[in-house]
């Protein structure tokens, strides 16, 4: 995959881009043209690099400047690794280039402001959503801001889907090519419009996680439509299975069942540790001639209703996936797919969150058809859907994003952590990356982890 990453950045260099992007591209570091979009006090700051496949590095770059009217420059005061930046650590998204700051999930305080930002102040404490929108096209007027037409245009993600995503921070420039917030500062596009204000009753550690997390499990449950006295099976036990298990409930599921496996599964444990109600099945104990299906359907007659993908594409069982996708027949297994399909209650409904790139062989369509299954891609998701109404119940204590809250570090051992975080070690679930900009923890919230 990072041979084909550098494919689609020549490609991308050939065909160039739409000009449907309202907002500078391919602003990834601001070291690159200082001139261009560095402070010009000279002042640096610490961030985290890619650098190659399975490579970053902490590097001391320049200070980001107001580049355009509505900038706002952001010192950040928490910052997270996702599982989605494994995707980009293993090279599997492509158009990565050496040097691009990474990071989607960050807040701050504001820094300094273009002269077209009315709302907001420095010292103004926010979060950041990780897709970055105009605030005026058709898809933002609804306020599905992961569609932004006017933030990324970058012509290859055009060809493949069909259409484009937002632009987003830290993500490749397969996304618009914006520096991201695991960084000591960050620059916002249209501030104004994507970054939200946080009360003084929401620490950081709980706010922080509006920018990606939160919203993403949210919108996964949601948009698959689990509804009261559903059965809910999630793959992958993660931040966002975790999540999604949590707003399952809420939703009114009877049951809800967490698979996960291999170096994985001590995940397992914590969620059932965090929430008693959730049921898991570990895979990697089923015995012989068991499948993660008809365990499904031993442990409920027909299957659940409802199957939520919070695993990824990237990840292959099986010889055949794992072949394909090392000689590029394949950028996504569709093994956790065929899984959910083949699990769920005839006419049930199968939500793909995790993250699926390009395309995949051997997907079993006809059990998708004869049996009536639905299968939904819940996209990318749109933050600003729901980010208010998420932290209206951070607030009243009906949501709590401290369960899946685990570690806390410096940002001085970032590369450590995205190498613990890849070999599931430590125990690390989610993580609160904090900054010399940083408050001080919050009452209840993990101390200061140091590998050093």
């Amino acid at each position: 995959m990072a041979v084909a990453s550098q494919s689609a950045n020549y490609v991308e260099k050939a065909i160039g881009h739409t000009d449907d992007a309202i907002t500078e591209q391919n602003l990834t570091n601001p070291e690159r043209a200082r001139d261009k979009y560095a402070d010009p006090s000279g002042e640096k700051m610490k961030a985290l690099v890619w650098m190659g496949k399975n490579e970053v590095q902490l590097v001391e770059t320049s200070k980001p400047k107001v580049v355009e009217d509505r900038d706002v420059i952001l010192k950040v005061t928490g910052s997270t690794i996702c599982g989605s930046d494994l995707h980009l650590y293993h090279g599997a998204v492509v158009q990565l280039q050496k040097g691009d700051i990474l990071g989607h999930e960050f807040c701050g305080k504001v820094d300094s402001v273009g002269p077209a930002v009315k709302d907001l102040k420095p010292g103004d404490r926010v979060v950041a959503s990780f897709q970055i929108a105009c605030g005026d096209c058709i898809y933002c007027q609804k306020k599905l801001s992961s569609q932004c037409e006017r933030t990324n245009s970058n012509k290859v993600e055009n060809i493949m889907y069909g259409g484009r995503t937002a632009g987003m921070f830290g993500y490749s420039h397969f996304t618009g090519g914006f520096a991201g917030g695991q960084a000591e500062y960050a620059r916002v596009p249209f501030g104004d419009v994507n970054l939200l204000k946080l009360p003084d009753d929401v620490p950081d550690e709980q706010g922080l996680y509006l920018s990606d997390v939160l919203s993403t499990s949210w919108n996964c449950v949601v948009d698959t439509g689990v509804k009261e006295g559903d059965v809910v099976a999630i793959w992958g036990a993660g931040p966002i299975g975790q999540m999604c298990a949590e707003m399952s409930f809420i939703r009114g599921a009877k049951r809800v069942i967490v698979i996960d496996g291999g170096a994985a599964a001590w995940r397992l444990d914590r969620i059932k540790s965090k929430n008693s109600k959730v049921e898991t099945l570990n895979y990697t104990d089923l015995p012989s001639g068991t499948t993660v299906t008809s365990k499904l359907k031993e442990m409920e007659h027909g299957g659940p209703d409802v199957a939520l993908e919070c695993a990824a594409g990237e990840y292959a069982k099986g010889w055949a996936h794992k072949i394909e996708l090392t000689l590029g027949m394949e950028t996504d297994t569709s093994e956790i797919v065929n899984e959910m399909i083949t699990s769920v209650k005839s006419f049930g409904r199968c939500g793909i969150t995790g993250v699926y790139v390009g395309f995949t062989n051997h997907f079993n369509i006809g059990a998708l058809m004869e049996r009536g299954i639905r299968l939904i891609g819940n996209g990318q998701a749109p933050v600003h859907l729901y980010w208010k109404d998420l932290l209206k119940m951070l607030q009243d204590g009906s949501l709590d994003s401290s369960v899946m809250l685990s570690h806390r570090i410096n940002i001085d051992e970032m590369d450590t952590l995205y190498q613990k975080f890849d070999a599931r070690a430590d125990n690390l679930q989610k993580v609160f990356v904090q900054t010399r900009f940083s408050d001080p923890p919050a009452p209840g919230t993990p101390d200061l982890t140091s590998w050093k």
